[in-house]
């Protein structure tokens, strides 16, 4: 592979995060230069099988297909070959020049296929699974490319996807239920709170939805506050953006807590939030 497709292939991936950036910290001048190709890499790929698993008319067979053949060019790669695509070949890239592991890449595939075969969650546990593949991957890689992959920020790491993971959902119950008919609360939380399907067709904020949605946040916000020390492990350009991140999320989840009337409007963070994020951000770093 020459140095002028590895170039490209980076550009192809950075093209594809700038056009698609949400929740990722690709595009943010807070991450390291050096880390920013590798970084988009790993966007990139899991930017391609999210669509795969989400996008177009494709049948679940063929989804769950070209997902399996996702799976055999990263079993190539780790087996020390070159698979094509500018997708892998950026991936590849990282991979070798970062020593970065396979398995969390395999664990967002085994997500992307959930996502194909499954709409319900029945507690608590199974929708923690979930997140463990569809979450955790990303911080894991991104501590391994930062040199701090130690066990304990592993931990801390993982605390803190599973619980955006969690606020993400509970910010898209219109979107998840309309467009493809996900529910990502336990089945279990709303036998218990008194909830139903009709409650996410018909977008009822009722006392028993809104008691729901402020128990899950509650959840969510004690995961996230419990791997949160890791924003202060992490020094640098990382440890900021990671602290600006859990500050903002635990923001949206004070509003996801405090009985909104309507619970599927997504909240929105305000100037004043921003800049309380950033001065506290810099605040906790000293």
């Amino acid at each position: 592979m020459t140095g002028s497709q590895t170039k490209q292939a980076y550009a192809y991936c950075r093209a594809m995060a700038r056009a698609h950036y949400e929740n990722f910290p690709v595009a943010s001048l807070a991450l390291p230069r050096r880390l920013r190709k590798p970084v988009a890499a790993i966007y990139a790929f899991a930017r391609t099988a999210d669509d795969i698993a989400d996008e177009g008319d494709d049948s679940p067979e063929d989804r769950l297909r070209a997902l399996d053949d996702m799976e055999h060019a990263l079993a190539l790669l780790e087996a020390g070959g070159r698979p094509e695509g500018p997708v892998f070949v950026a991936l590849g890239d990282a991979v070798r020049r970062h020593h970065l592991p396979v398995q969390p890449l395999r664990d967002l595939l085994e997500a992307f296929r959930t996502d194909v075969t499954k709409k319900r969650y029945a507690d608590f546990g199974e929708l923690m699974q979930y997140c463990r593949h569809s979450a955790n991957p990303v911080g894991r890689l991104l501590l391994h490319l930062y040199g701090a992959a130690q066990p304990r920020n592993l931990a801390y790491s993982d605390g803190i996807c599973s619980a955006l993971q969690l606020t993400n959902f509970l910010q898209d119950l219109h979107q998840d239920y309309a467009e493809k008919k996900r529910i990502y609360i336990p089945m279990d939380d709303m036998e218990r709170f008194h909830v139903e399907e009709a409650h996410f067709a018909q977008r009822r904020s009722d006392l028993a939805m809104r008691r729901l949605v402020s128990f899950e946040a509650q959840r969510a916000m004690r995961i996230l506050h419990a791997g949160a020390p890791l924003g202060k492990a992490l020094r640098g350009r990382l440890g900021l953006e990671l602290r600006m991140i859990v500050l903002g999320g635990n923001r949206i989840l004070q509003y996801l807590q405090s009985g909104r009337d309507d619970v599927f409007s997504r909240p929105r963070l305000t100037r004043a939030d921003r800049l309380r994020m950033v001065w506290y951000a810099l605040k906790e770093g000293w």
